[in-house]
Parts: structure tokens; sequence; C-alpha cells
């Protein structure tokens, strides 16, 4: 299931939802025609104490319906909610609702009662009262998690939508690697690229076709060599891209240590990536080879190559050399679009084998009848 946070409507708060409520209940007792007054009295009170109540149970009920369900979510979706609203809290406030919508239902049912069986208009009114200052009371317990989702709401629209069917690439590194402006470059996609470190506030999707087939670039927030229980929002979430999604992962290693990382920190944060992805295609690059001293040896060939290729129009999937460094690892410039066509097609048969195409290989959670 693919959630769409931005999609989710705005969150009432606890004032919104009783004026709501009680305008559309004095609305439904001004519609009641009756000559005989104690009928009619009977019937407005009745009807202002019902569709009060239903007014606001159903507001509730709307709400919990159209969040996501964590239980059916996919864990990347899971994860992402943990790591910016926390799931105990997510789960703790939708259930409020469901406890409040309940409780103002219940409070209608008995002071309905108590309007149908007294013949005197003064104790009917009292009972609508009665019922009012009682669902008010429900409300002000309600008010706090209708504040926290309208809040969450916010913060969660934020997040991007990642379609679990197509193949995923996710980007990692330190800070100011070039994560986004390798994304930017290779990709459609719009990210903010600046100068500094920790640039990337959160978790942006690119895109990339090939061969009609589109493929997702998945920028992470630059993680620091620090242990997971110091590590903020922020980092958490690219933890989660990491853990839950991926057909490959691309670690990219600033060399020229222009990002602010020394290499002895960028390499120990290699090796907890490893660990955190033992199953994982792992691809480590390295980022800014136009400020690598000397330049790599294939620099112009492969500057040549690409070249060429895009002059026939991109086609096929040729070997196109690839860029390396001294230490044999493959590398790029973004900034200068040297050794990125080399890398879309290495990405793309990486992702082909991890990927085997099986007709008869559904994906997980869909049916097929046995013949």
């Amino acid at each position: 299931m693919k959630v769409s946070w931005r999609t989710l409507p705005t969150v009432l708060l606890e004032d919104e939802v009783l004026d709501k409520a009680f305008s559309r209940a004095k609305k439904a007792a001004d519609r009641v025609d009756d000559n005989d007054r104690i009928f009619r009295v009977r019937k407005q009170m009745n009807r202002m104490v019902q569709t009060a109540a239903d007014i606001i149970a159903t507001t509730f009920q709307d709400t919990v319906n159209l969040w996501p369900s964590l239980d059916q979510s996919p864990q990347f979706d899971v994860s992402m909610i943990d790591a910016c609203v926390g799931c105990d809290d997510y789960r703790h406030h939708l259930s409020m609702l469901q406890w409040g919508g309940k409780q103002v239902l219940n409070i209608a049912g008995q002071n309905s009662k108590k309007i149908v069986r007294t013949g005197r208009t003064e104790l009917m009114h009292d009972a609508r009262r009665e019922a009012y200052g009682r669902i008010s009371s429900i409300m002000r317990r309600v008010g706090p998690s209708l504040m926290w989702l309208s809040k969450a709401r916010e913060t969660l629209k934020r997040l991007p939508t990642i379609d679990q069917m197509l193949p995923c690439i996710v980007v990692c590194g330190a800070p100011n690697v070039g994560k986004s402006a390798f994304i930017s470059a290779l990709s459609s996609g719009n990210m903010e690229v600046n100068h500094y470190p920790f640039t990337t506030k959160q978790i942006h999707v690119g895109h990339f076709d090939h061969r009609r087939l589109q493929h997702q670039l998945v920028d992470t927030p630059g993680l620091l060599d620090r242990p997971i229980e110091q590590r903020n929002t922020i980092e958490l979430q690219a933890i989660a891209a990491l853990e839950n999604i991926g057909s490959l992962v691309l670690f990219l290693v600033d060399e020229s240590e222009d990002c602010g990382t020394s290499l002895e920190e960028q390499e120990h944060l290699l090796q907890d990536v490893q660990r955190l992805l033992p199953g994982t295609d792992l691809m480590v690059v390295t980022s800014k080879a136009d400020l690598l001293t000397p330049r790599p040896e294939k620099w112009d060939e492969v500057a040549a190559s690409e070249s060429q290729w895009r002059e026939e129009g991109s086609e096929g999937e040729p070997e196109l050399p690839l860029l390396t460094d001294h230490k044999g690892r493959v590398t790029m410039s973004a900034t200068e679009f040297v050794g990125m066509d080399a890398m879309r097609l290495e990405i793309v048969r990486r992702i082909k084998i991890a990927r085997p195409n099986d007709p008869m290989e559904l994906p997980e959670g869909w049916y097929r009848r046995d013949q």
C-alpha cells in the first residue's frame, strides 16, 4: 500500500469540532415541526443531542479511517513514522479518537432516554444541557490528541512517497559528501544543493527512466558516525530508508574531505552501514572526482565515451568505461557530469541482477490462484 500523506485532510481541533457539531445540531432542531409544544420540544432536544454526537463520532471515525494503519503499512513507512513522530504516540492518539467517538454516542443515548421519558419541557432542556456538558468534557480529553495529530500531519506530509514495486536506489554517506548533487544530476529530482554540512533536512526522492522503467533515487540525510541512540530524527529517517527499502545502496565517500568529515570517520560509517545491511547490494562510490588530485587516469576517456553515447541518442546499454579513483573505487563528478552515464548503466545492471525477472513470482501479499 502506497501512502500519500499529502492527501490527508486537515485535522479539526477541539473547538472546531464542537462548533461544527453544535451548529449542525441547532439547524437540525430548527427543522422540527410539530403543533404540540411538548412533542416539539422533545423532538428538538432529542435531535440536537443525537446530531451533535453523530457529527463528532463521524468526524473522529473518518479521521481514524483516513490515517494509514501501522499493521497494514510497509515496514519503511512504519519506520519513518516511528522516526518522525513515534509509533506508540501515533497509535495512542488515534485510539483516543475512537474512544471519544464511542463515549459521545453513549452520552447521547443516555440523555436521549431522559428526554423521551419526561413530559416536562424544562427537564428536556436540562437533559440536553447535561449532554452538551458531558460531550464537552469528553472533547477536552480528546483535544490534546487532535492537536497532536494536526502537528503530526504537518510533519508526515513532508515524507516521501516510495513505490516499493519499482527499483529503488538509496544514496547515503556522511553529511555534504555530494548525495543531493549526485541525484540532481542523475534524475529528474529537483534537490536543494548548498555548500554547508547537513543541507538535506529530510528524505527526498528523485527518478530516472531506463527503457520505460522508472528507477527511484532516495536521497538520505547525512549520517554521522555515532551510536544509534544518539542520532536525531533526521538521521533515523536515513536509517529507516537503509533498512527497509533499496534494491541497491550507494555509499558516497568524499576522498577530498571537502565535506568536513575525515576519511577515518567516513570509513567507520561505511562499516556501520555494512553491518546494518548484510543482505543488500552495497556499492561504494567516491564522489567529487573533479576535486581529486591528480584527477582519475581515465577522466578524458570516460568523458569522451559518455559524450559520444549521448550524441548518438543514449540508446541501448553499452559497456561504457567506469571512472575509478586511485583505490580502484568507482568515482564520478556530478558538477562536471563525468562518469555519471557509466554509473547509471552500472546501477541498472546491478539492479537487474538483484531483481530477477520471474513472471510467476508475484510481489509479496498478492493473490495467485494455483492451477
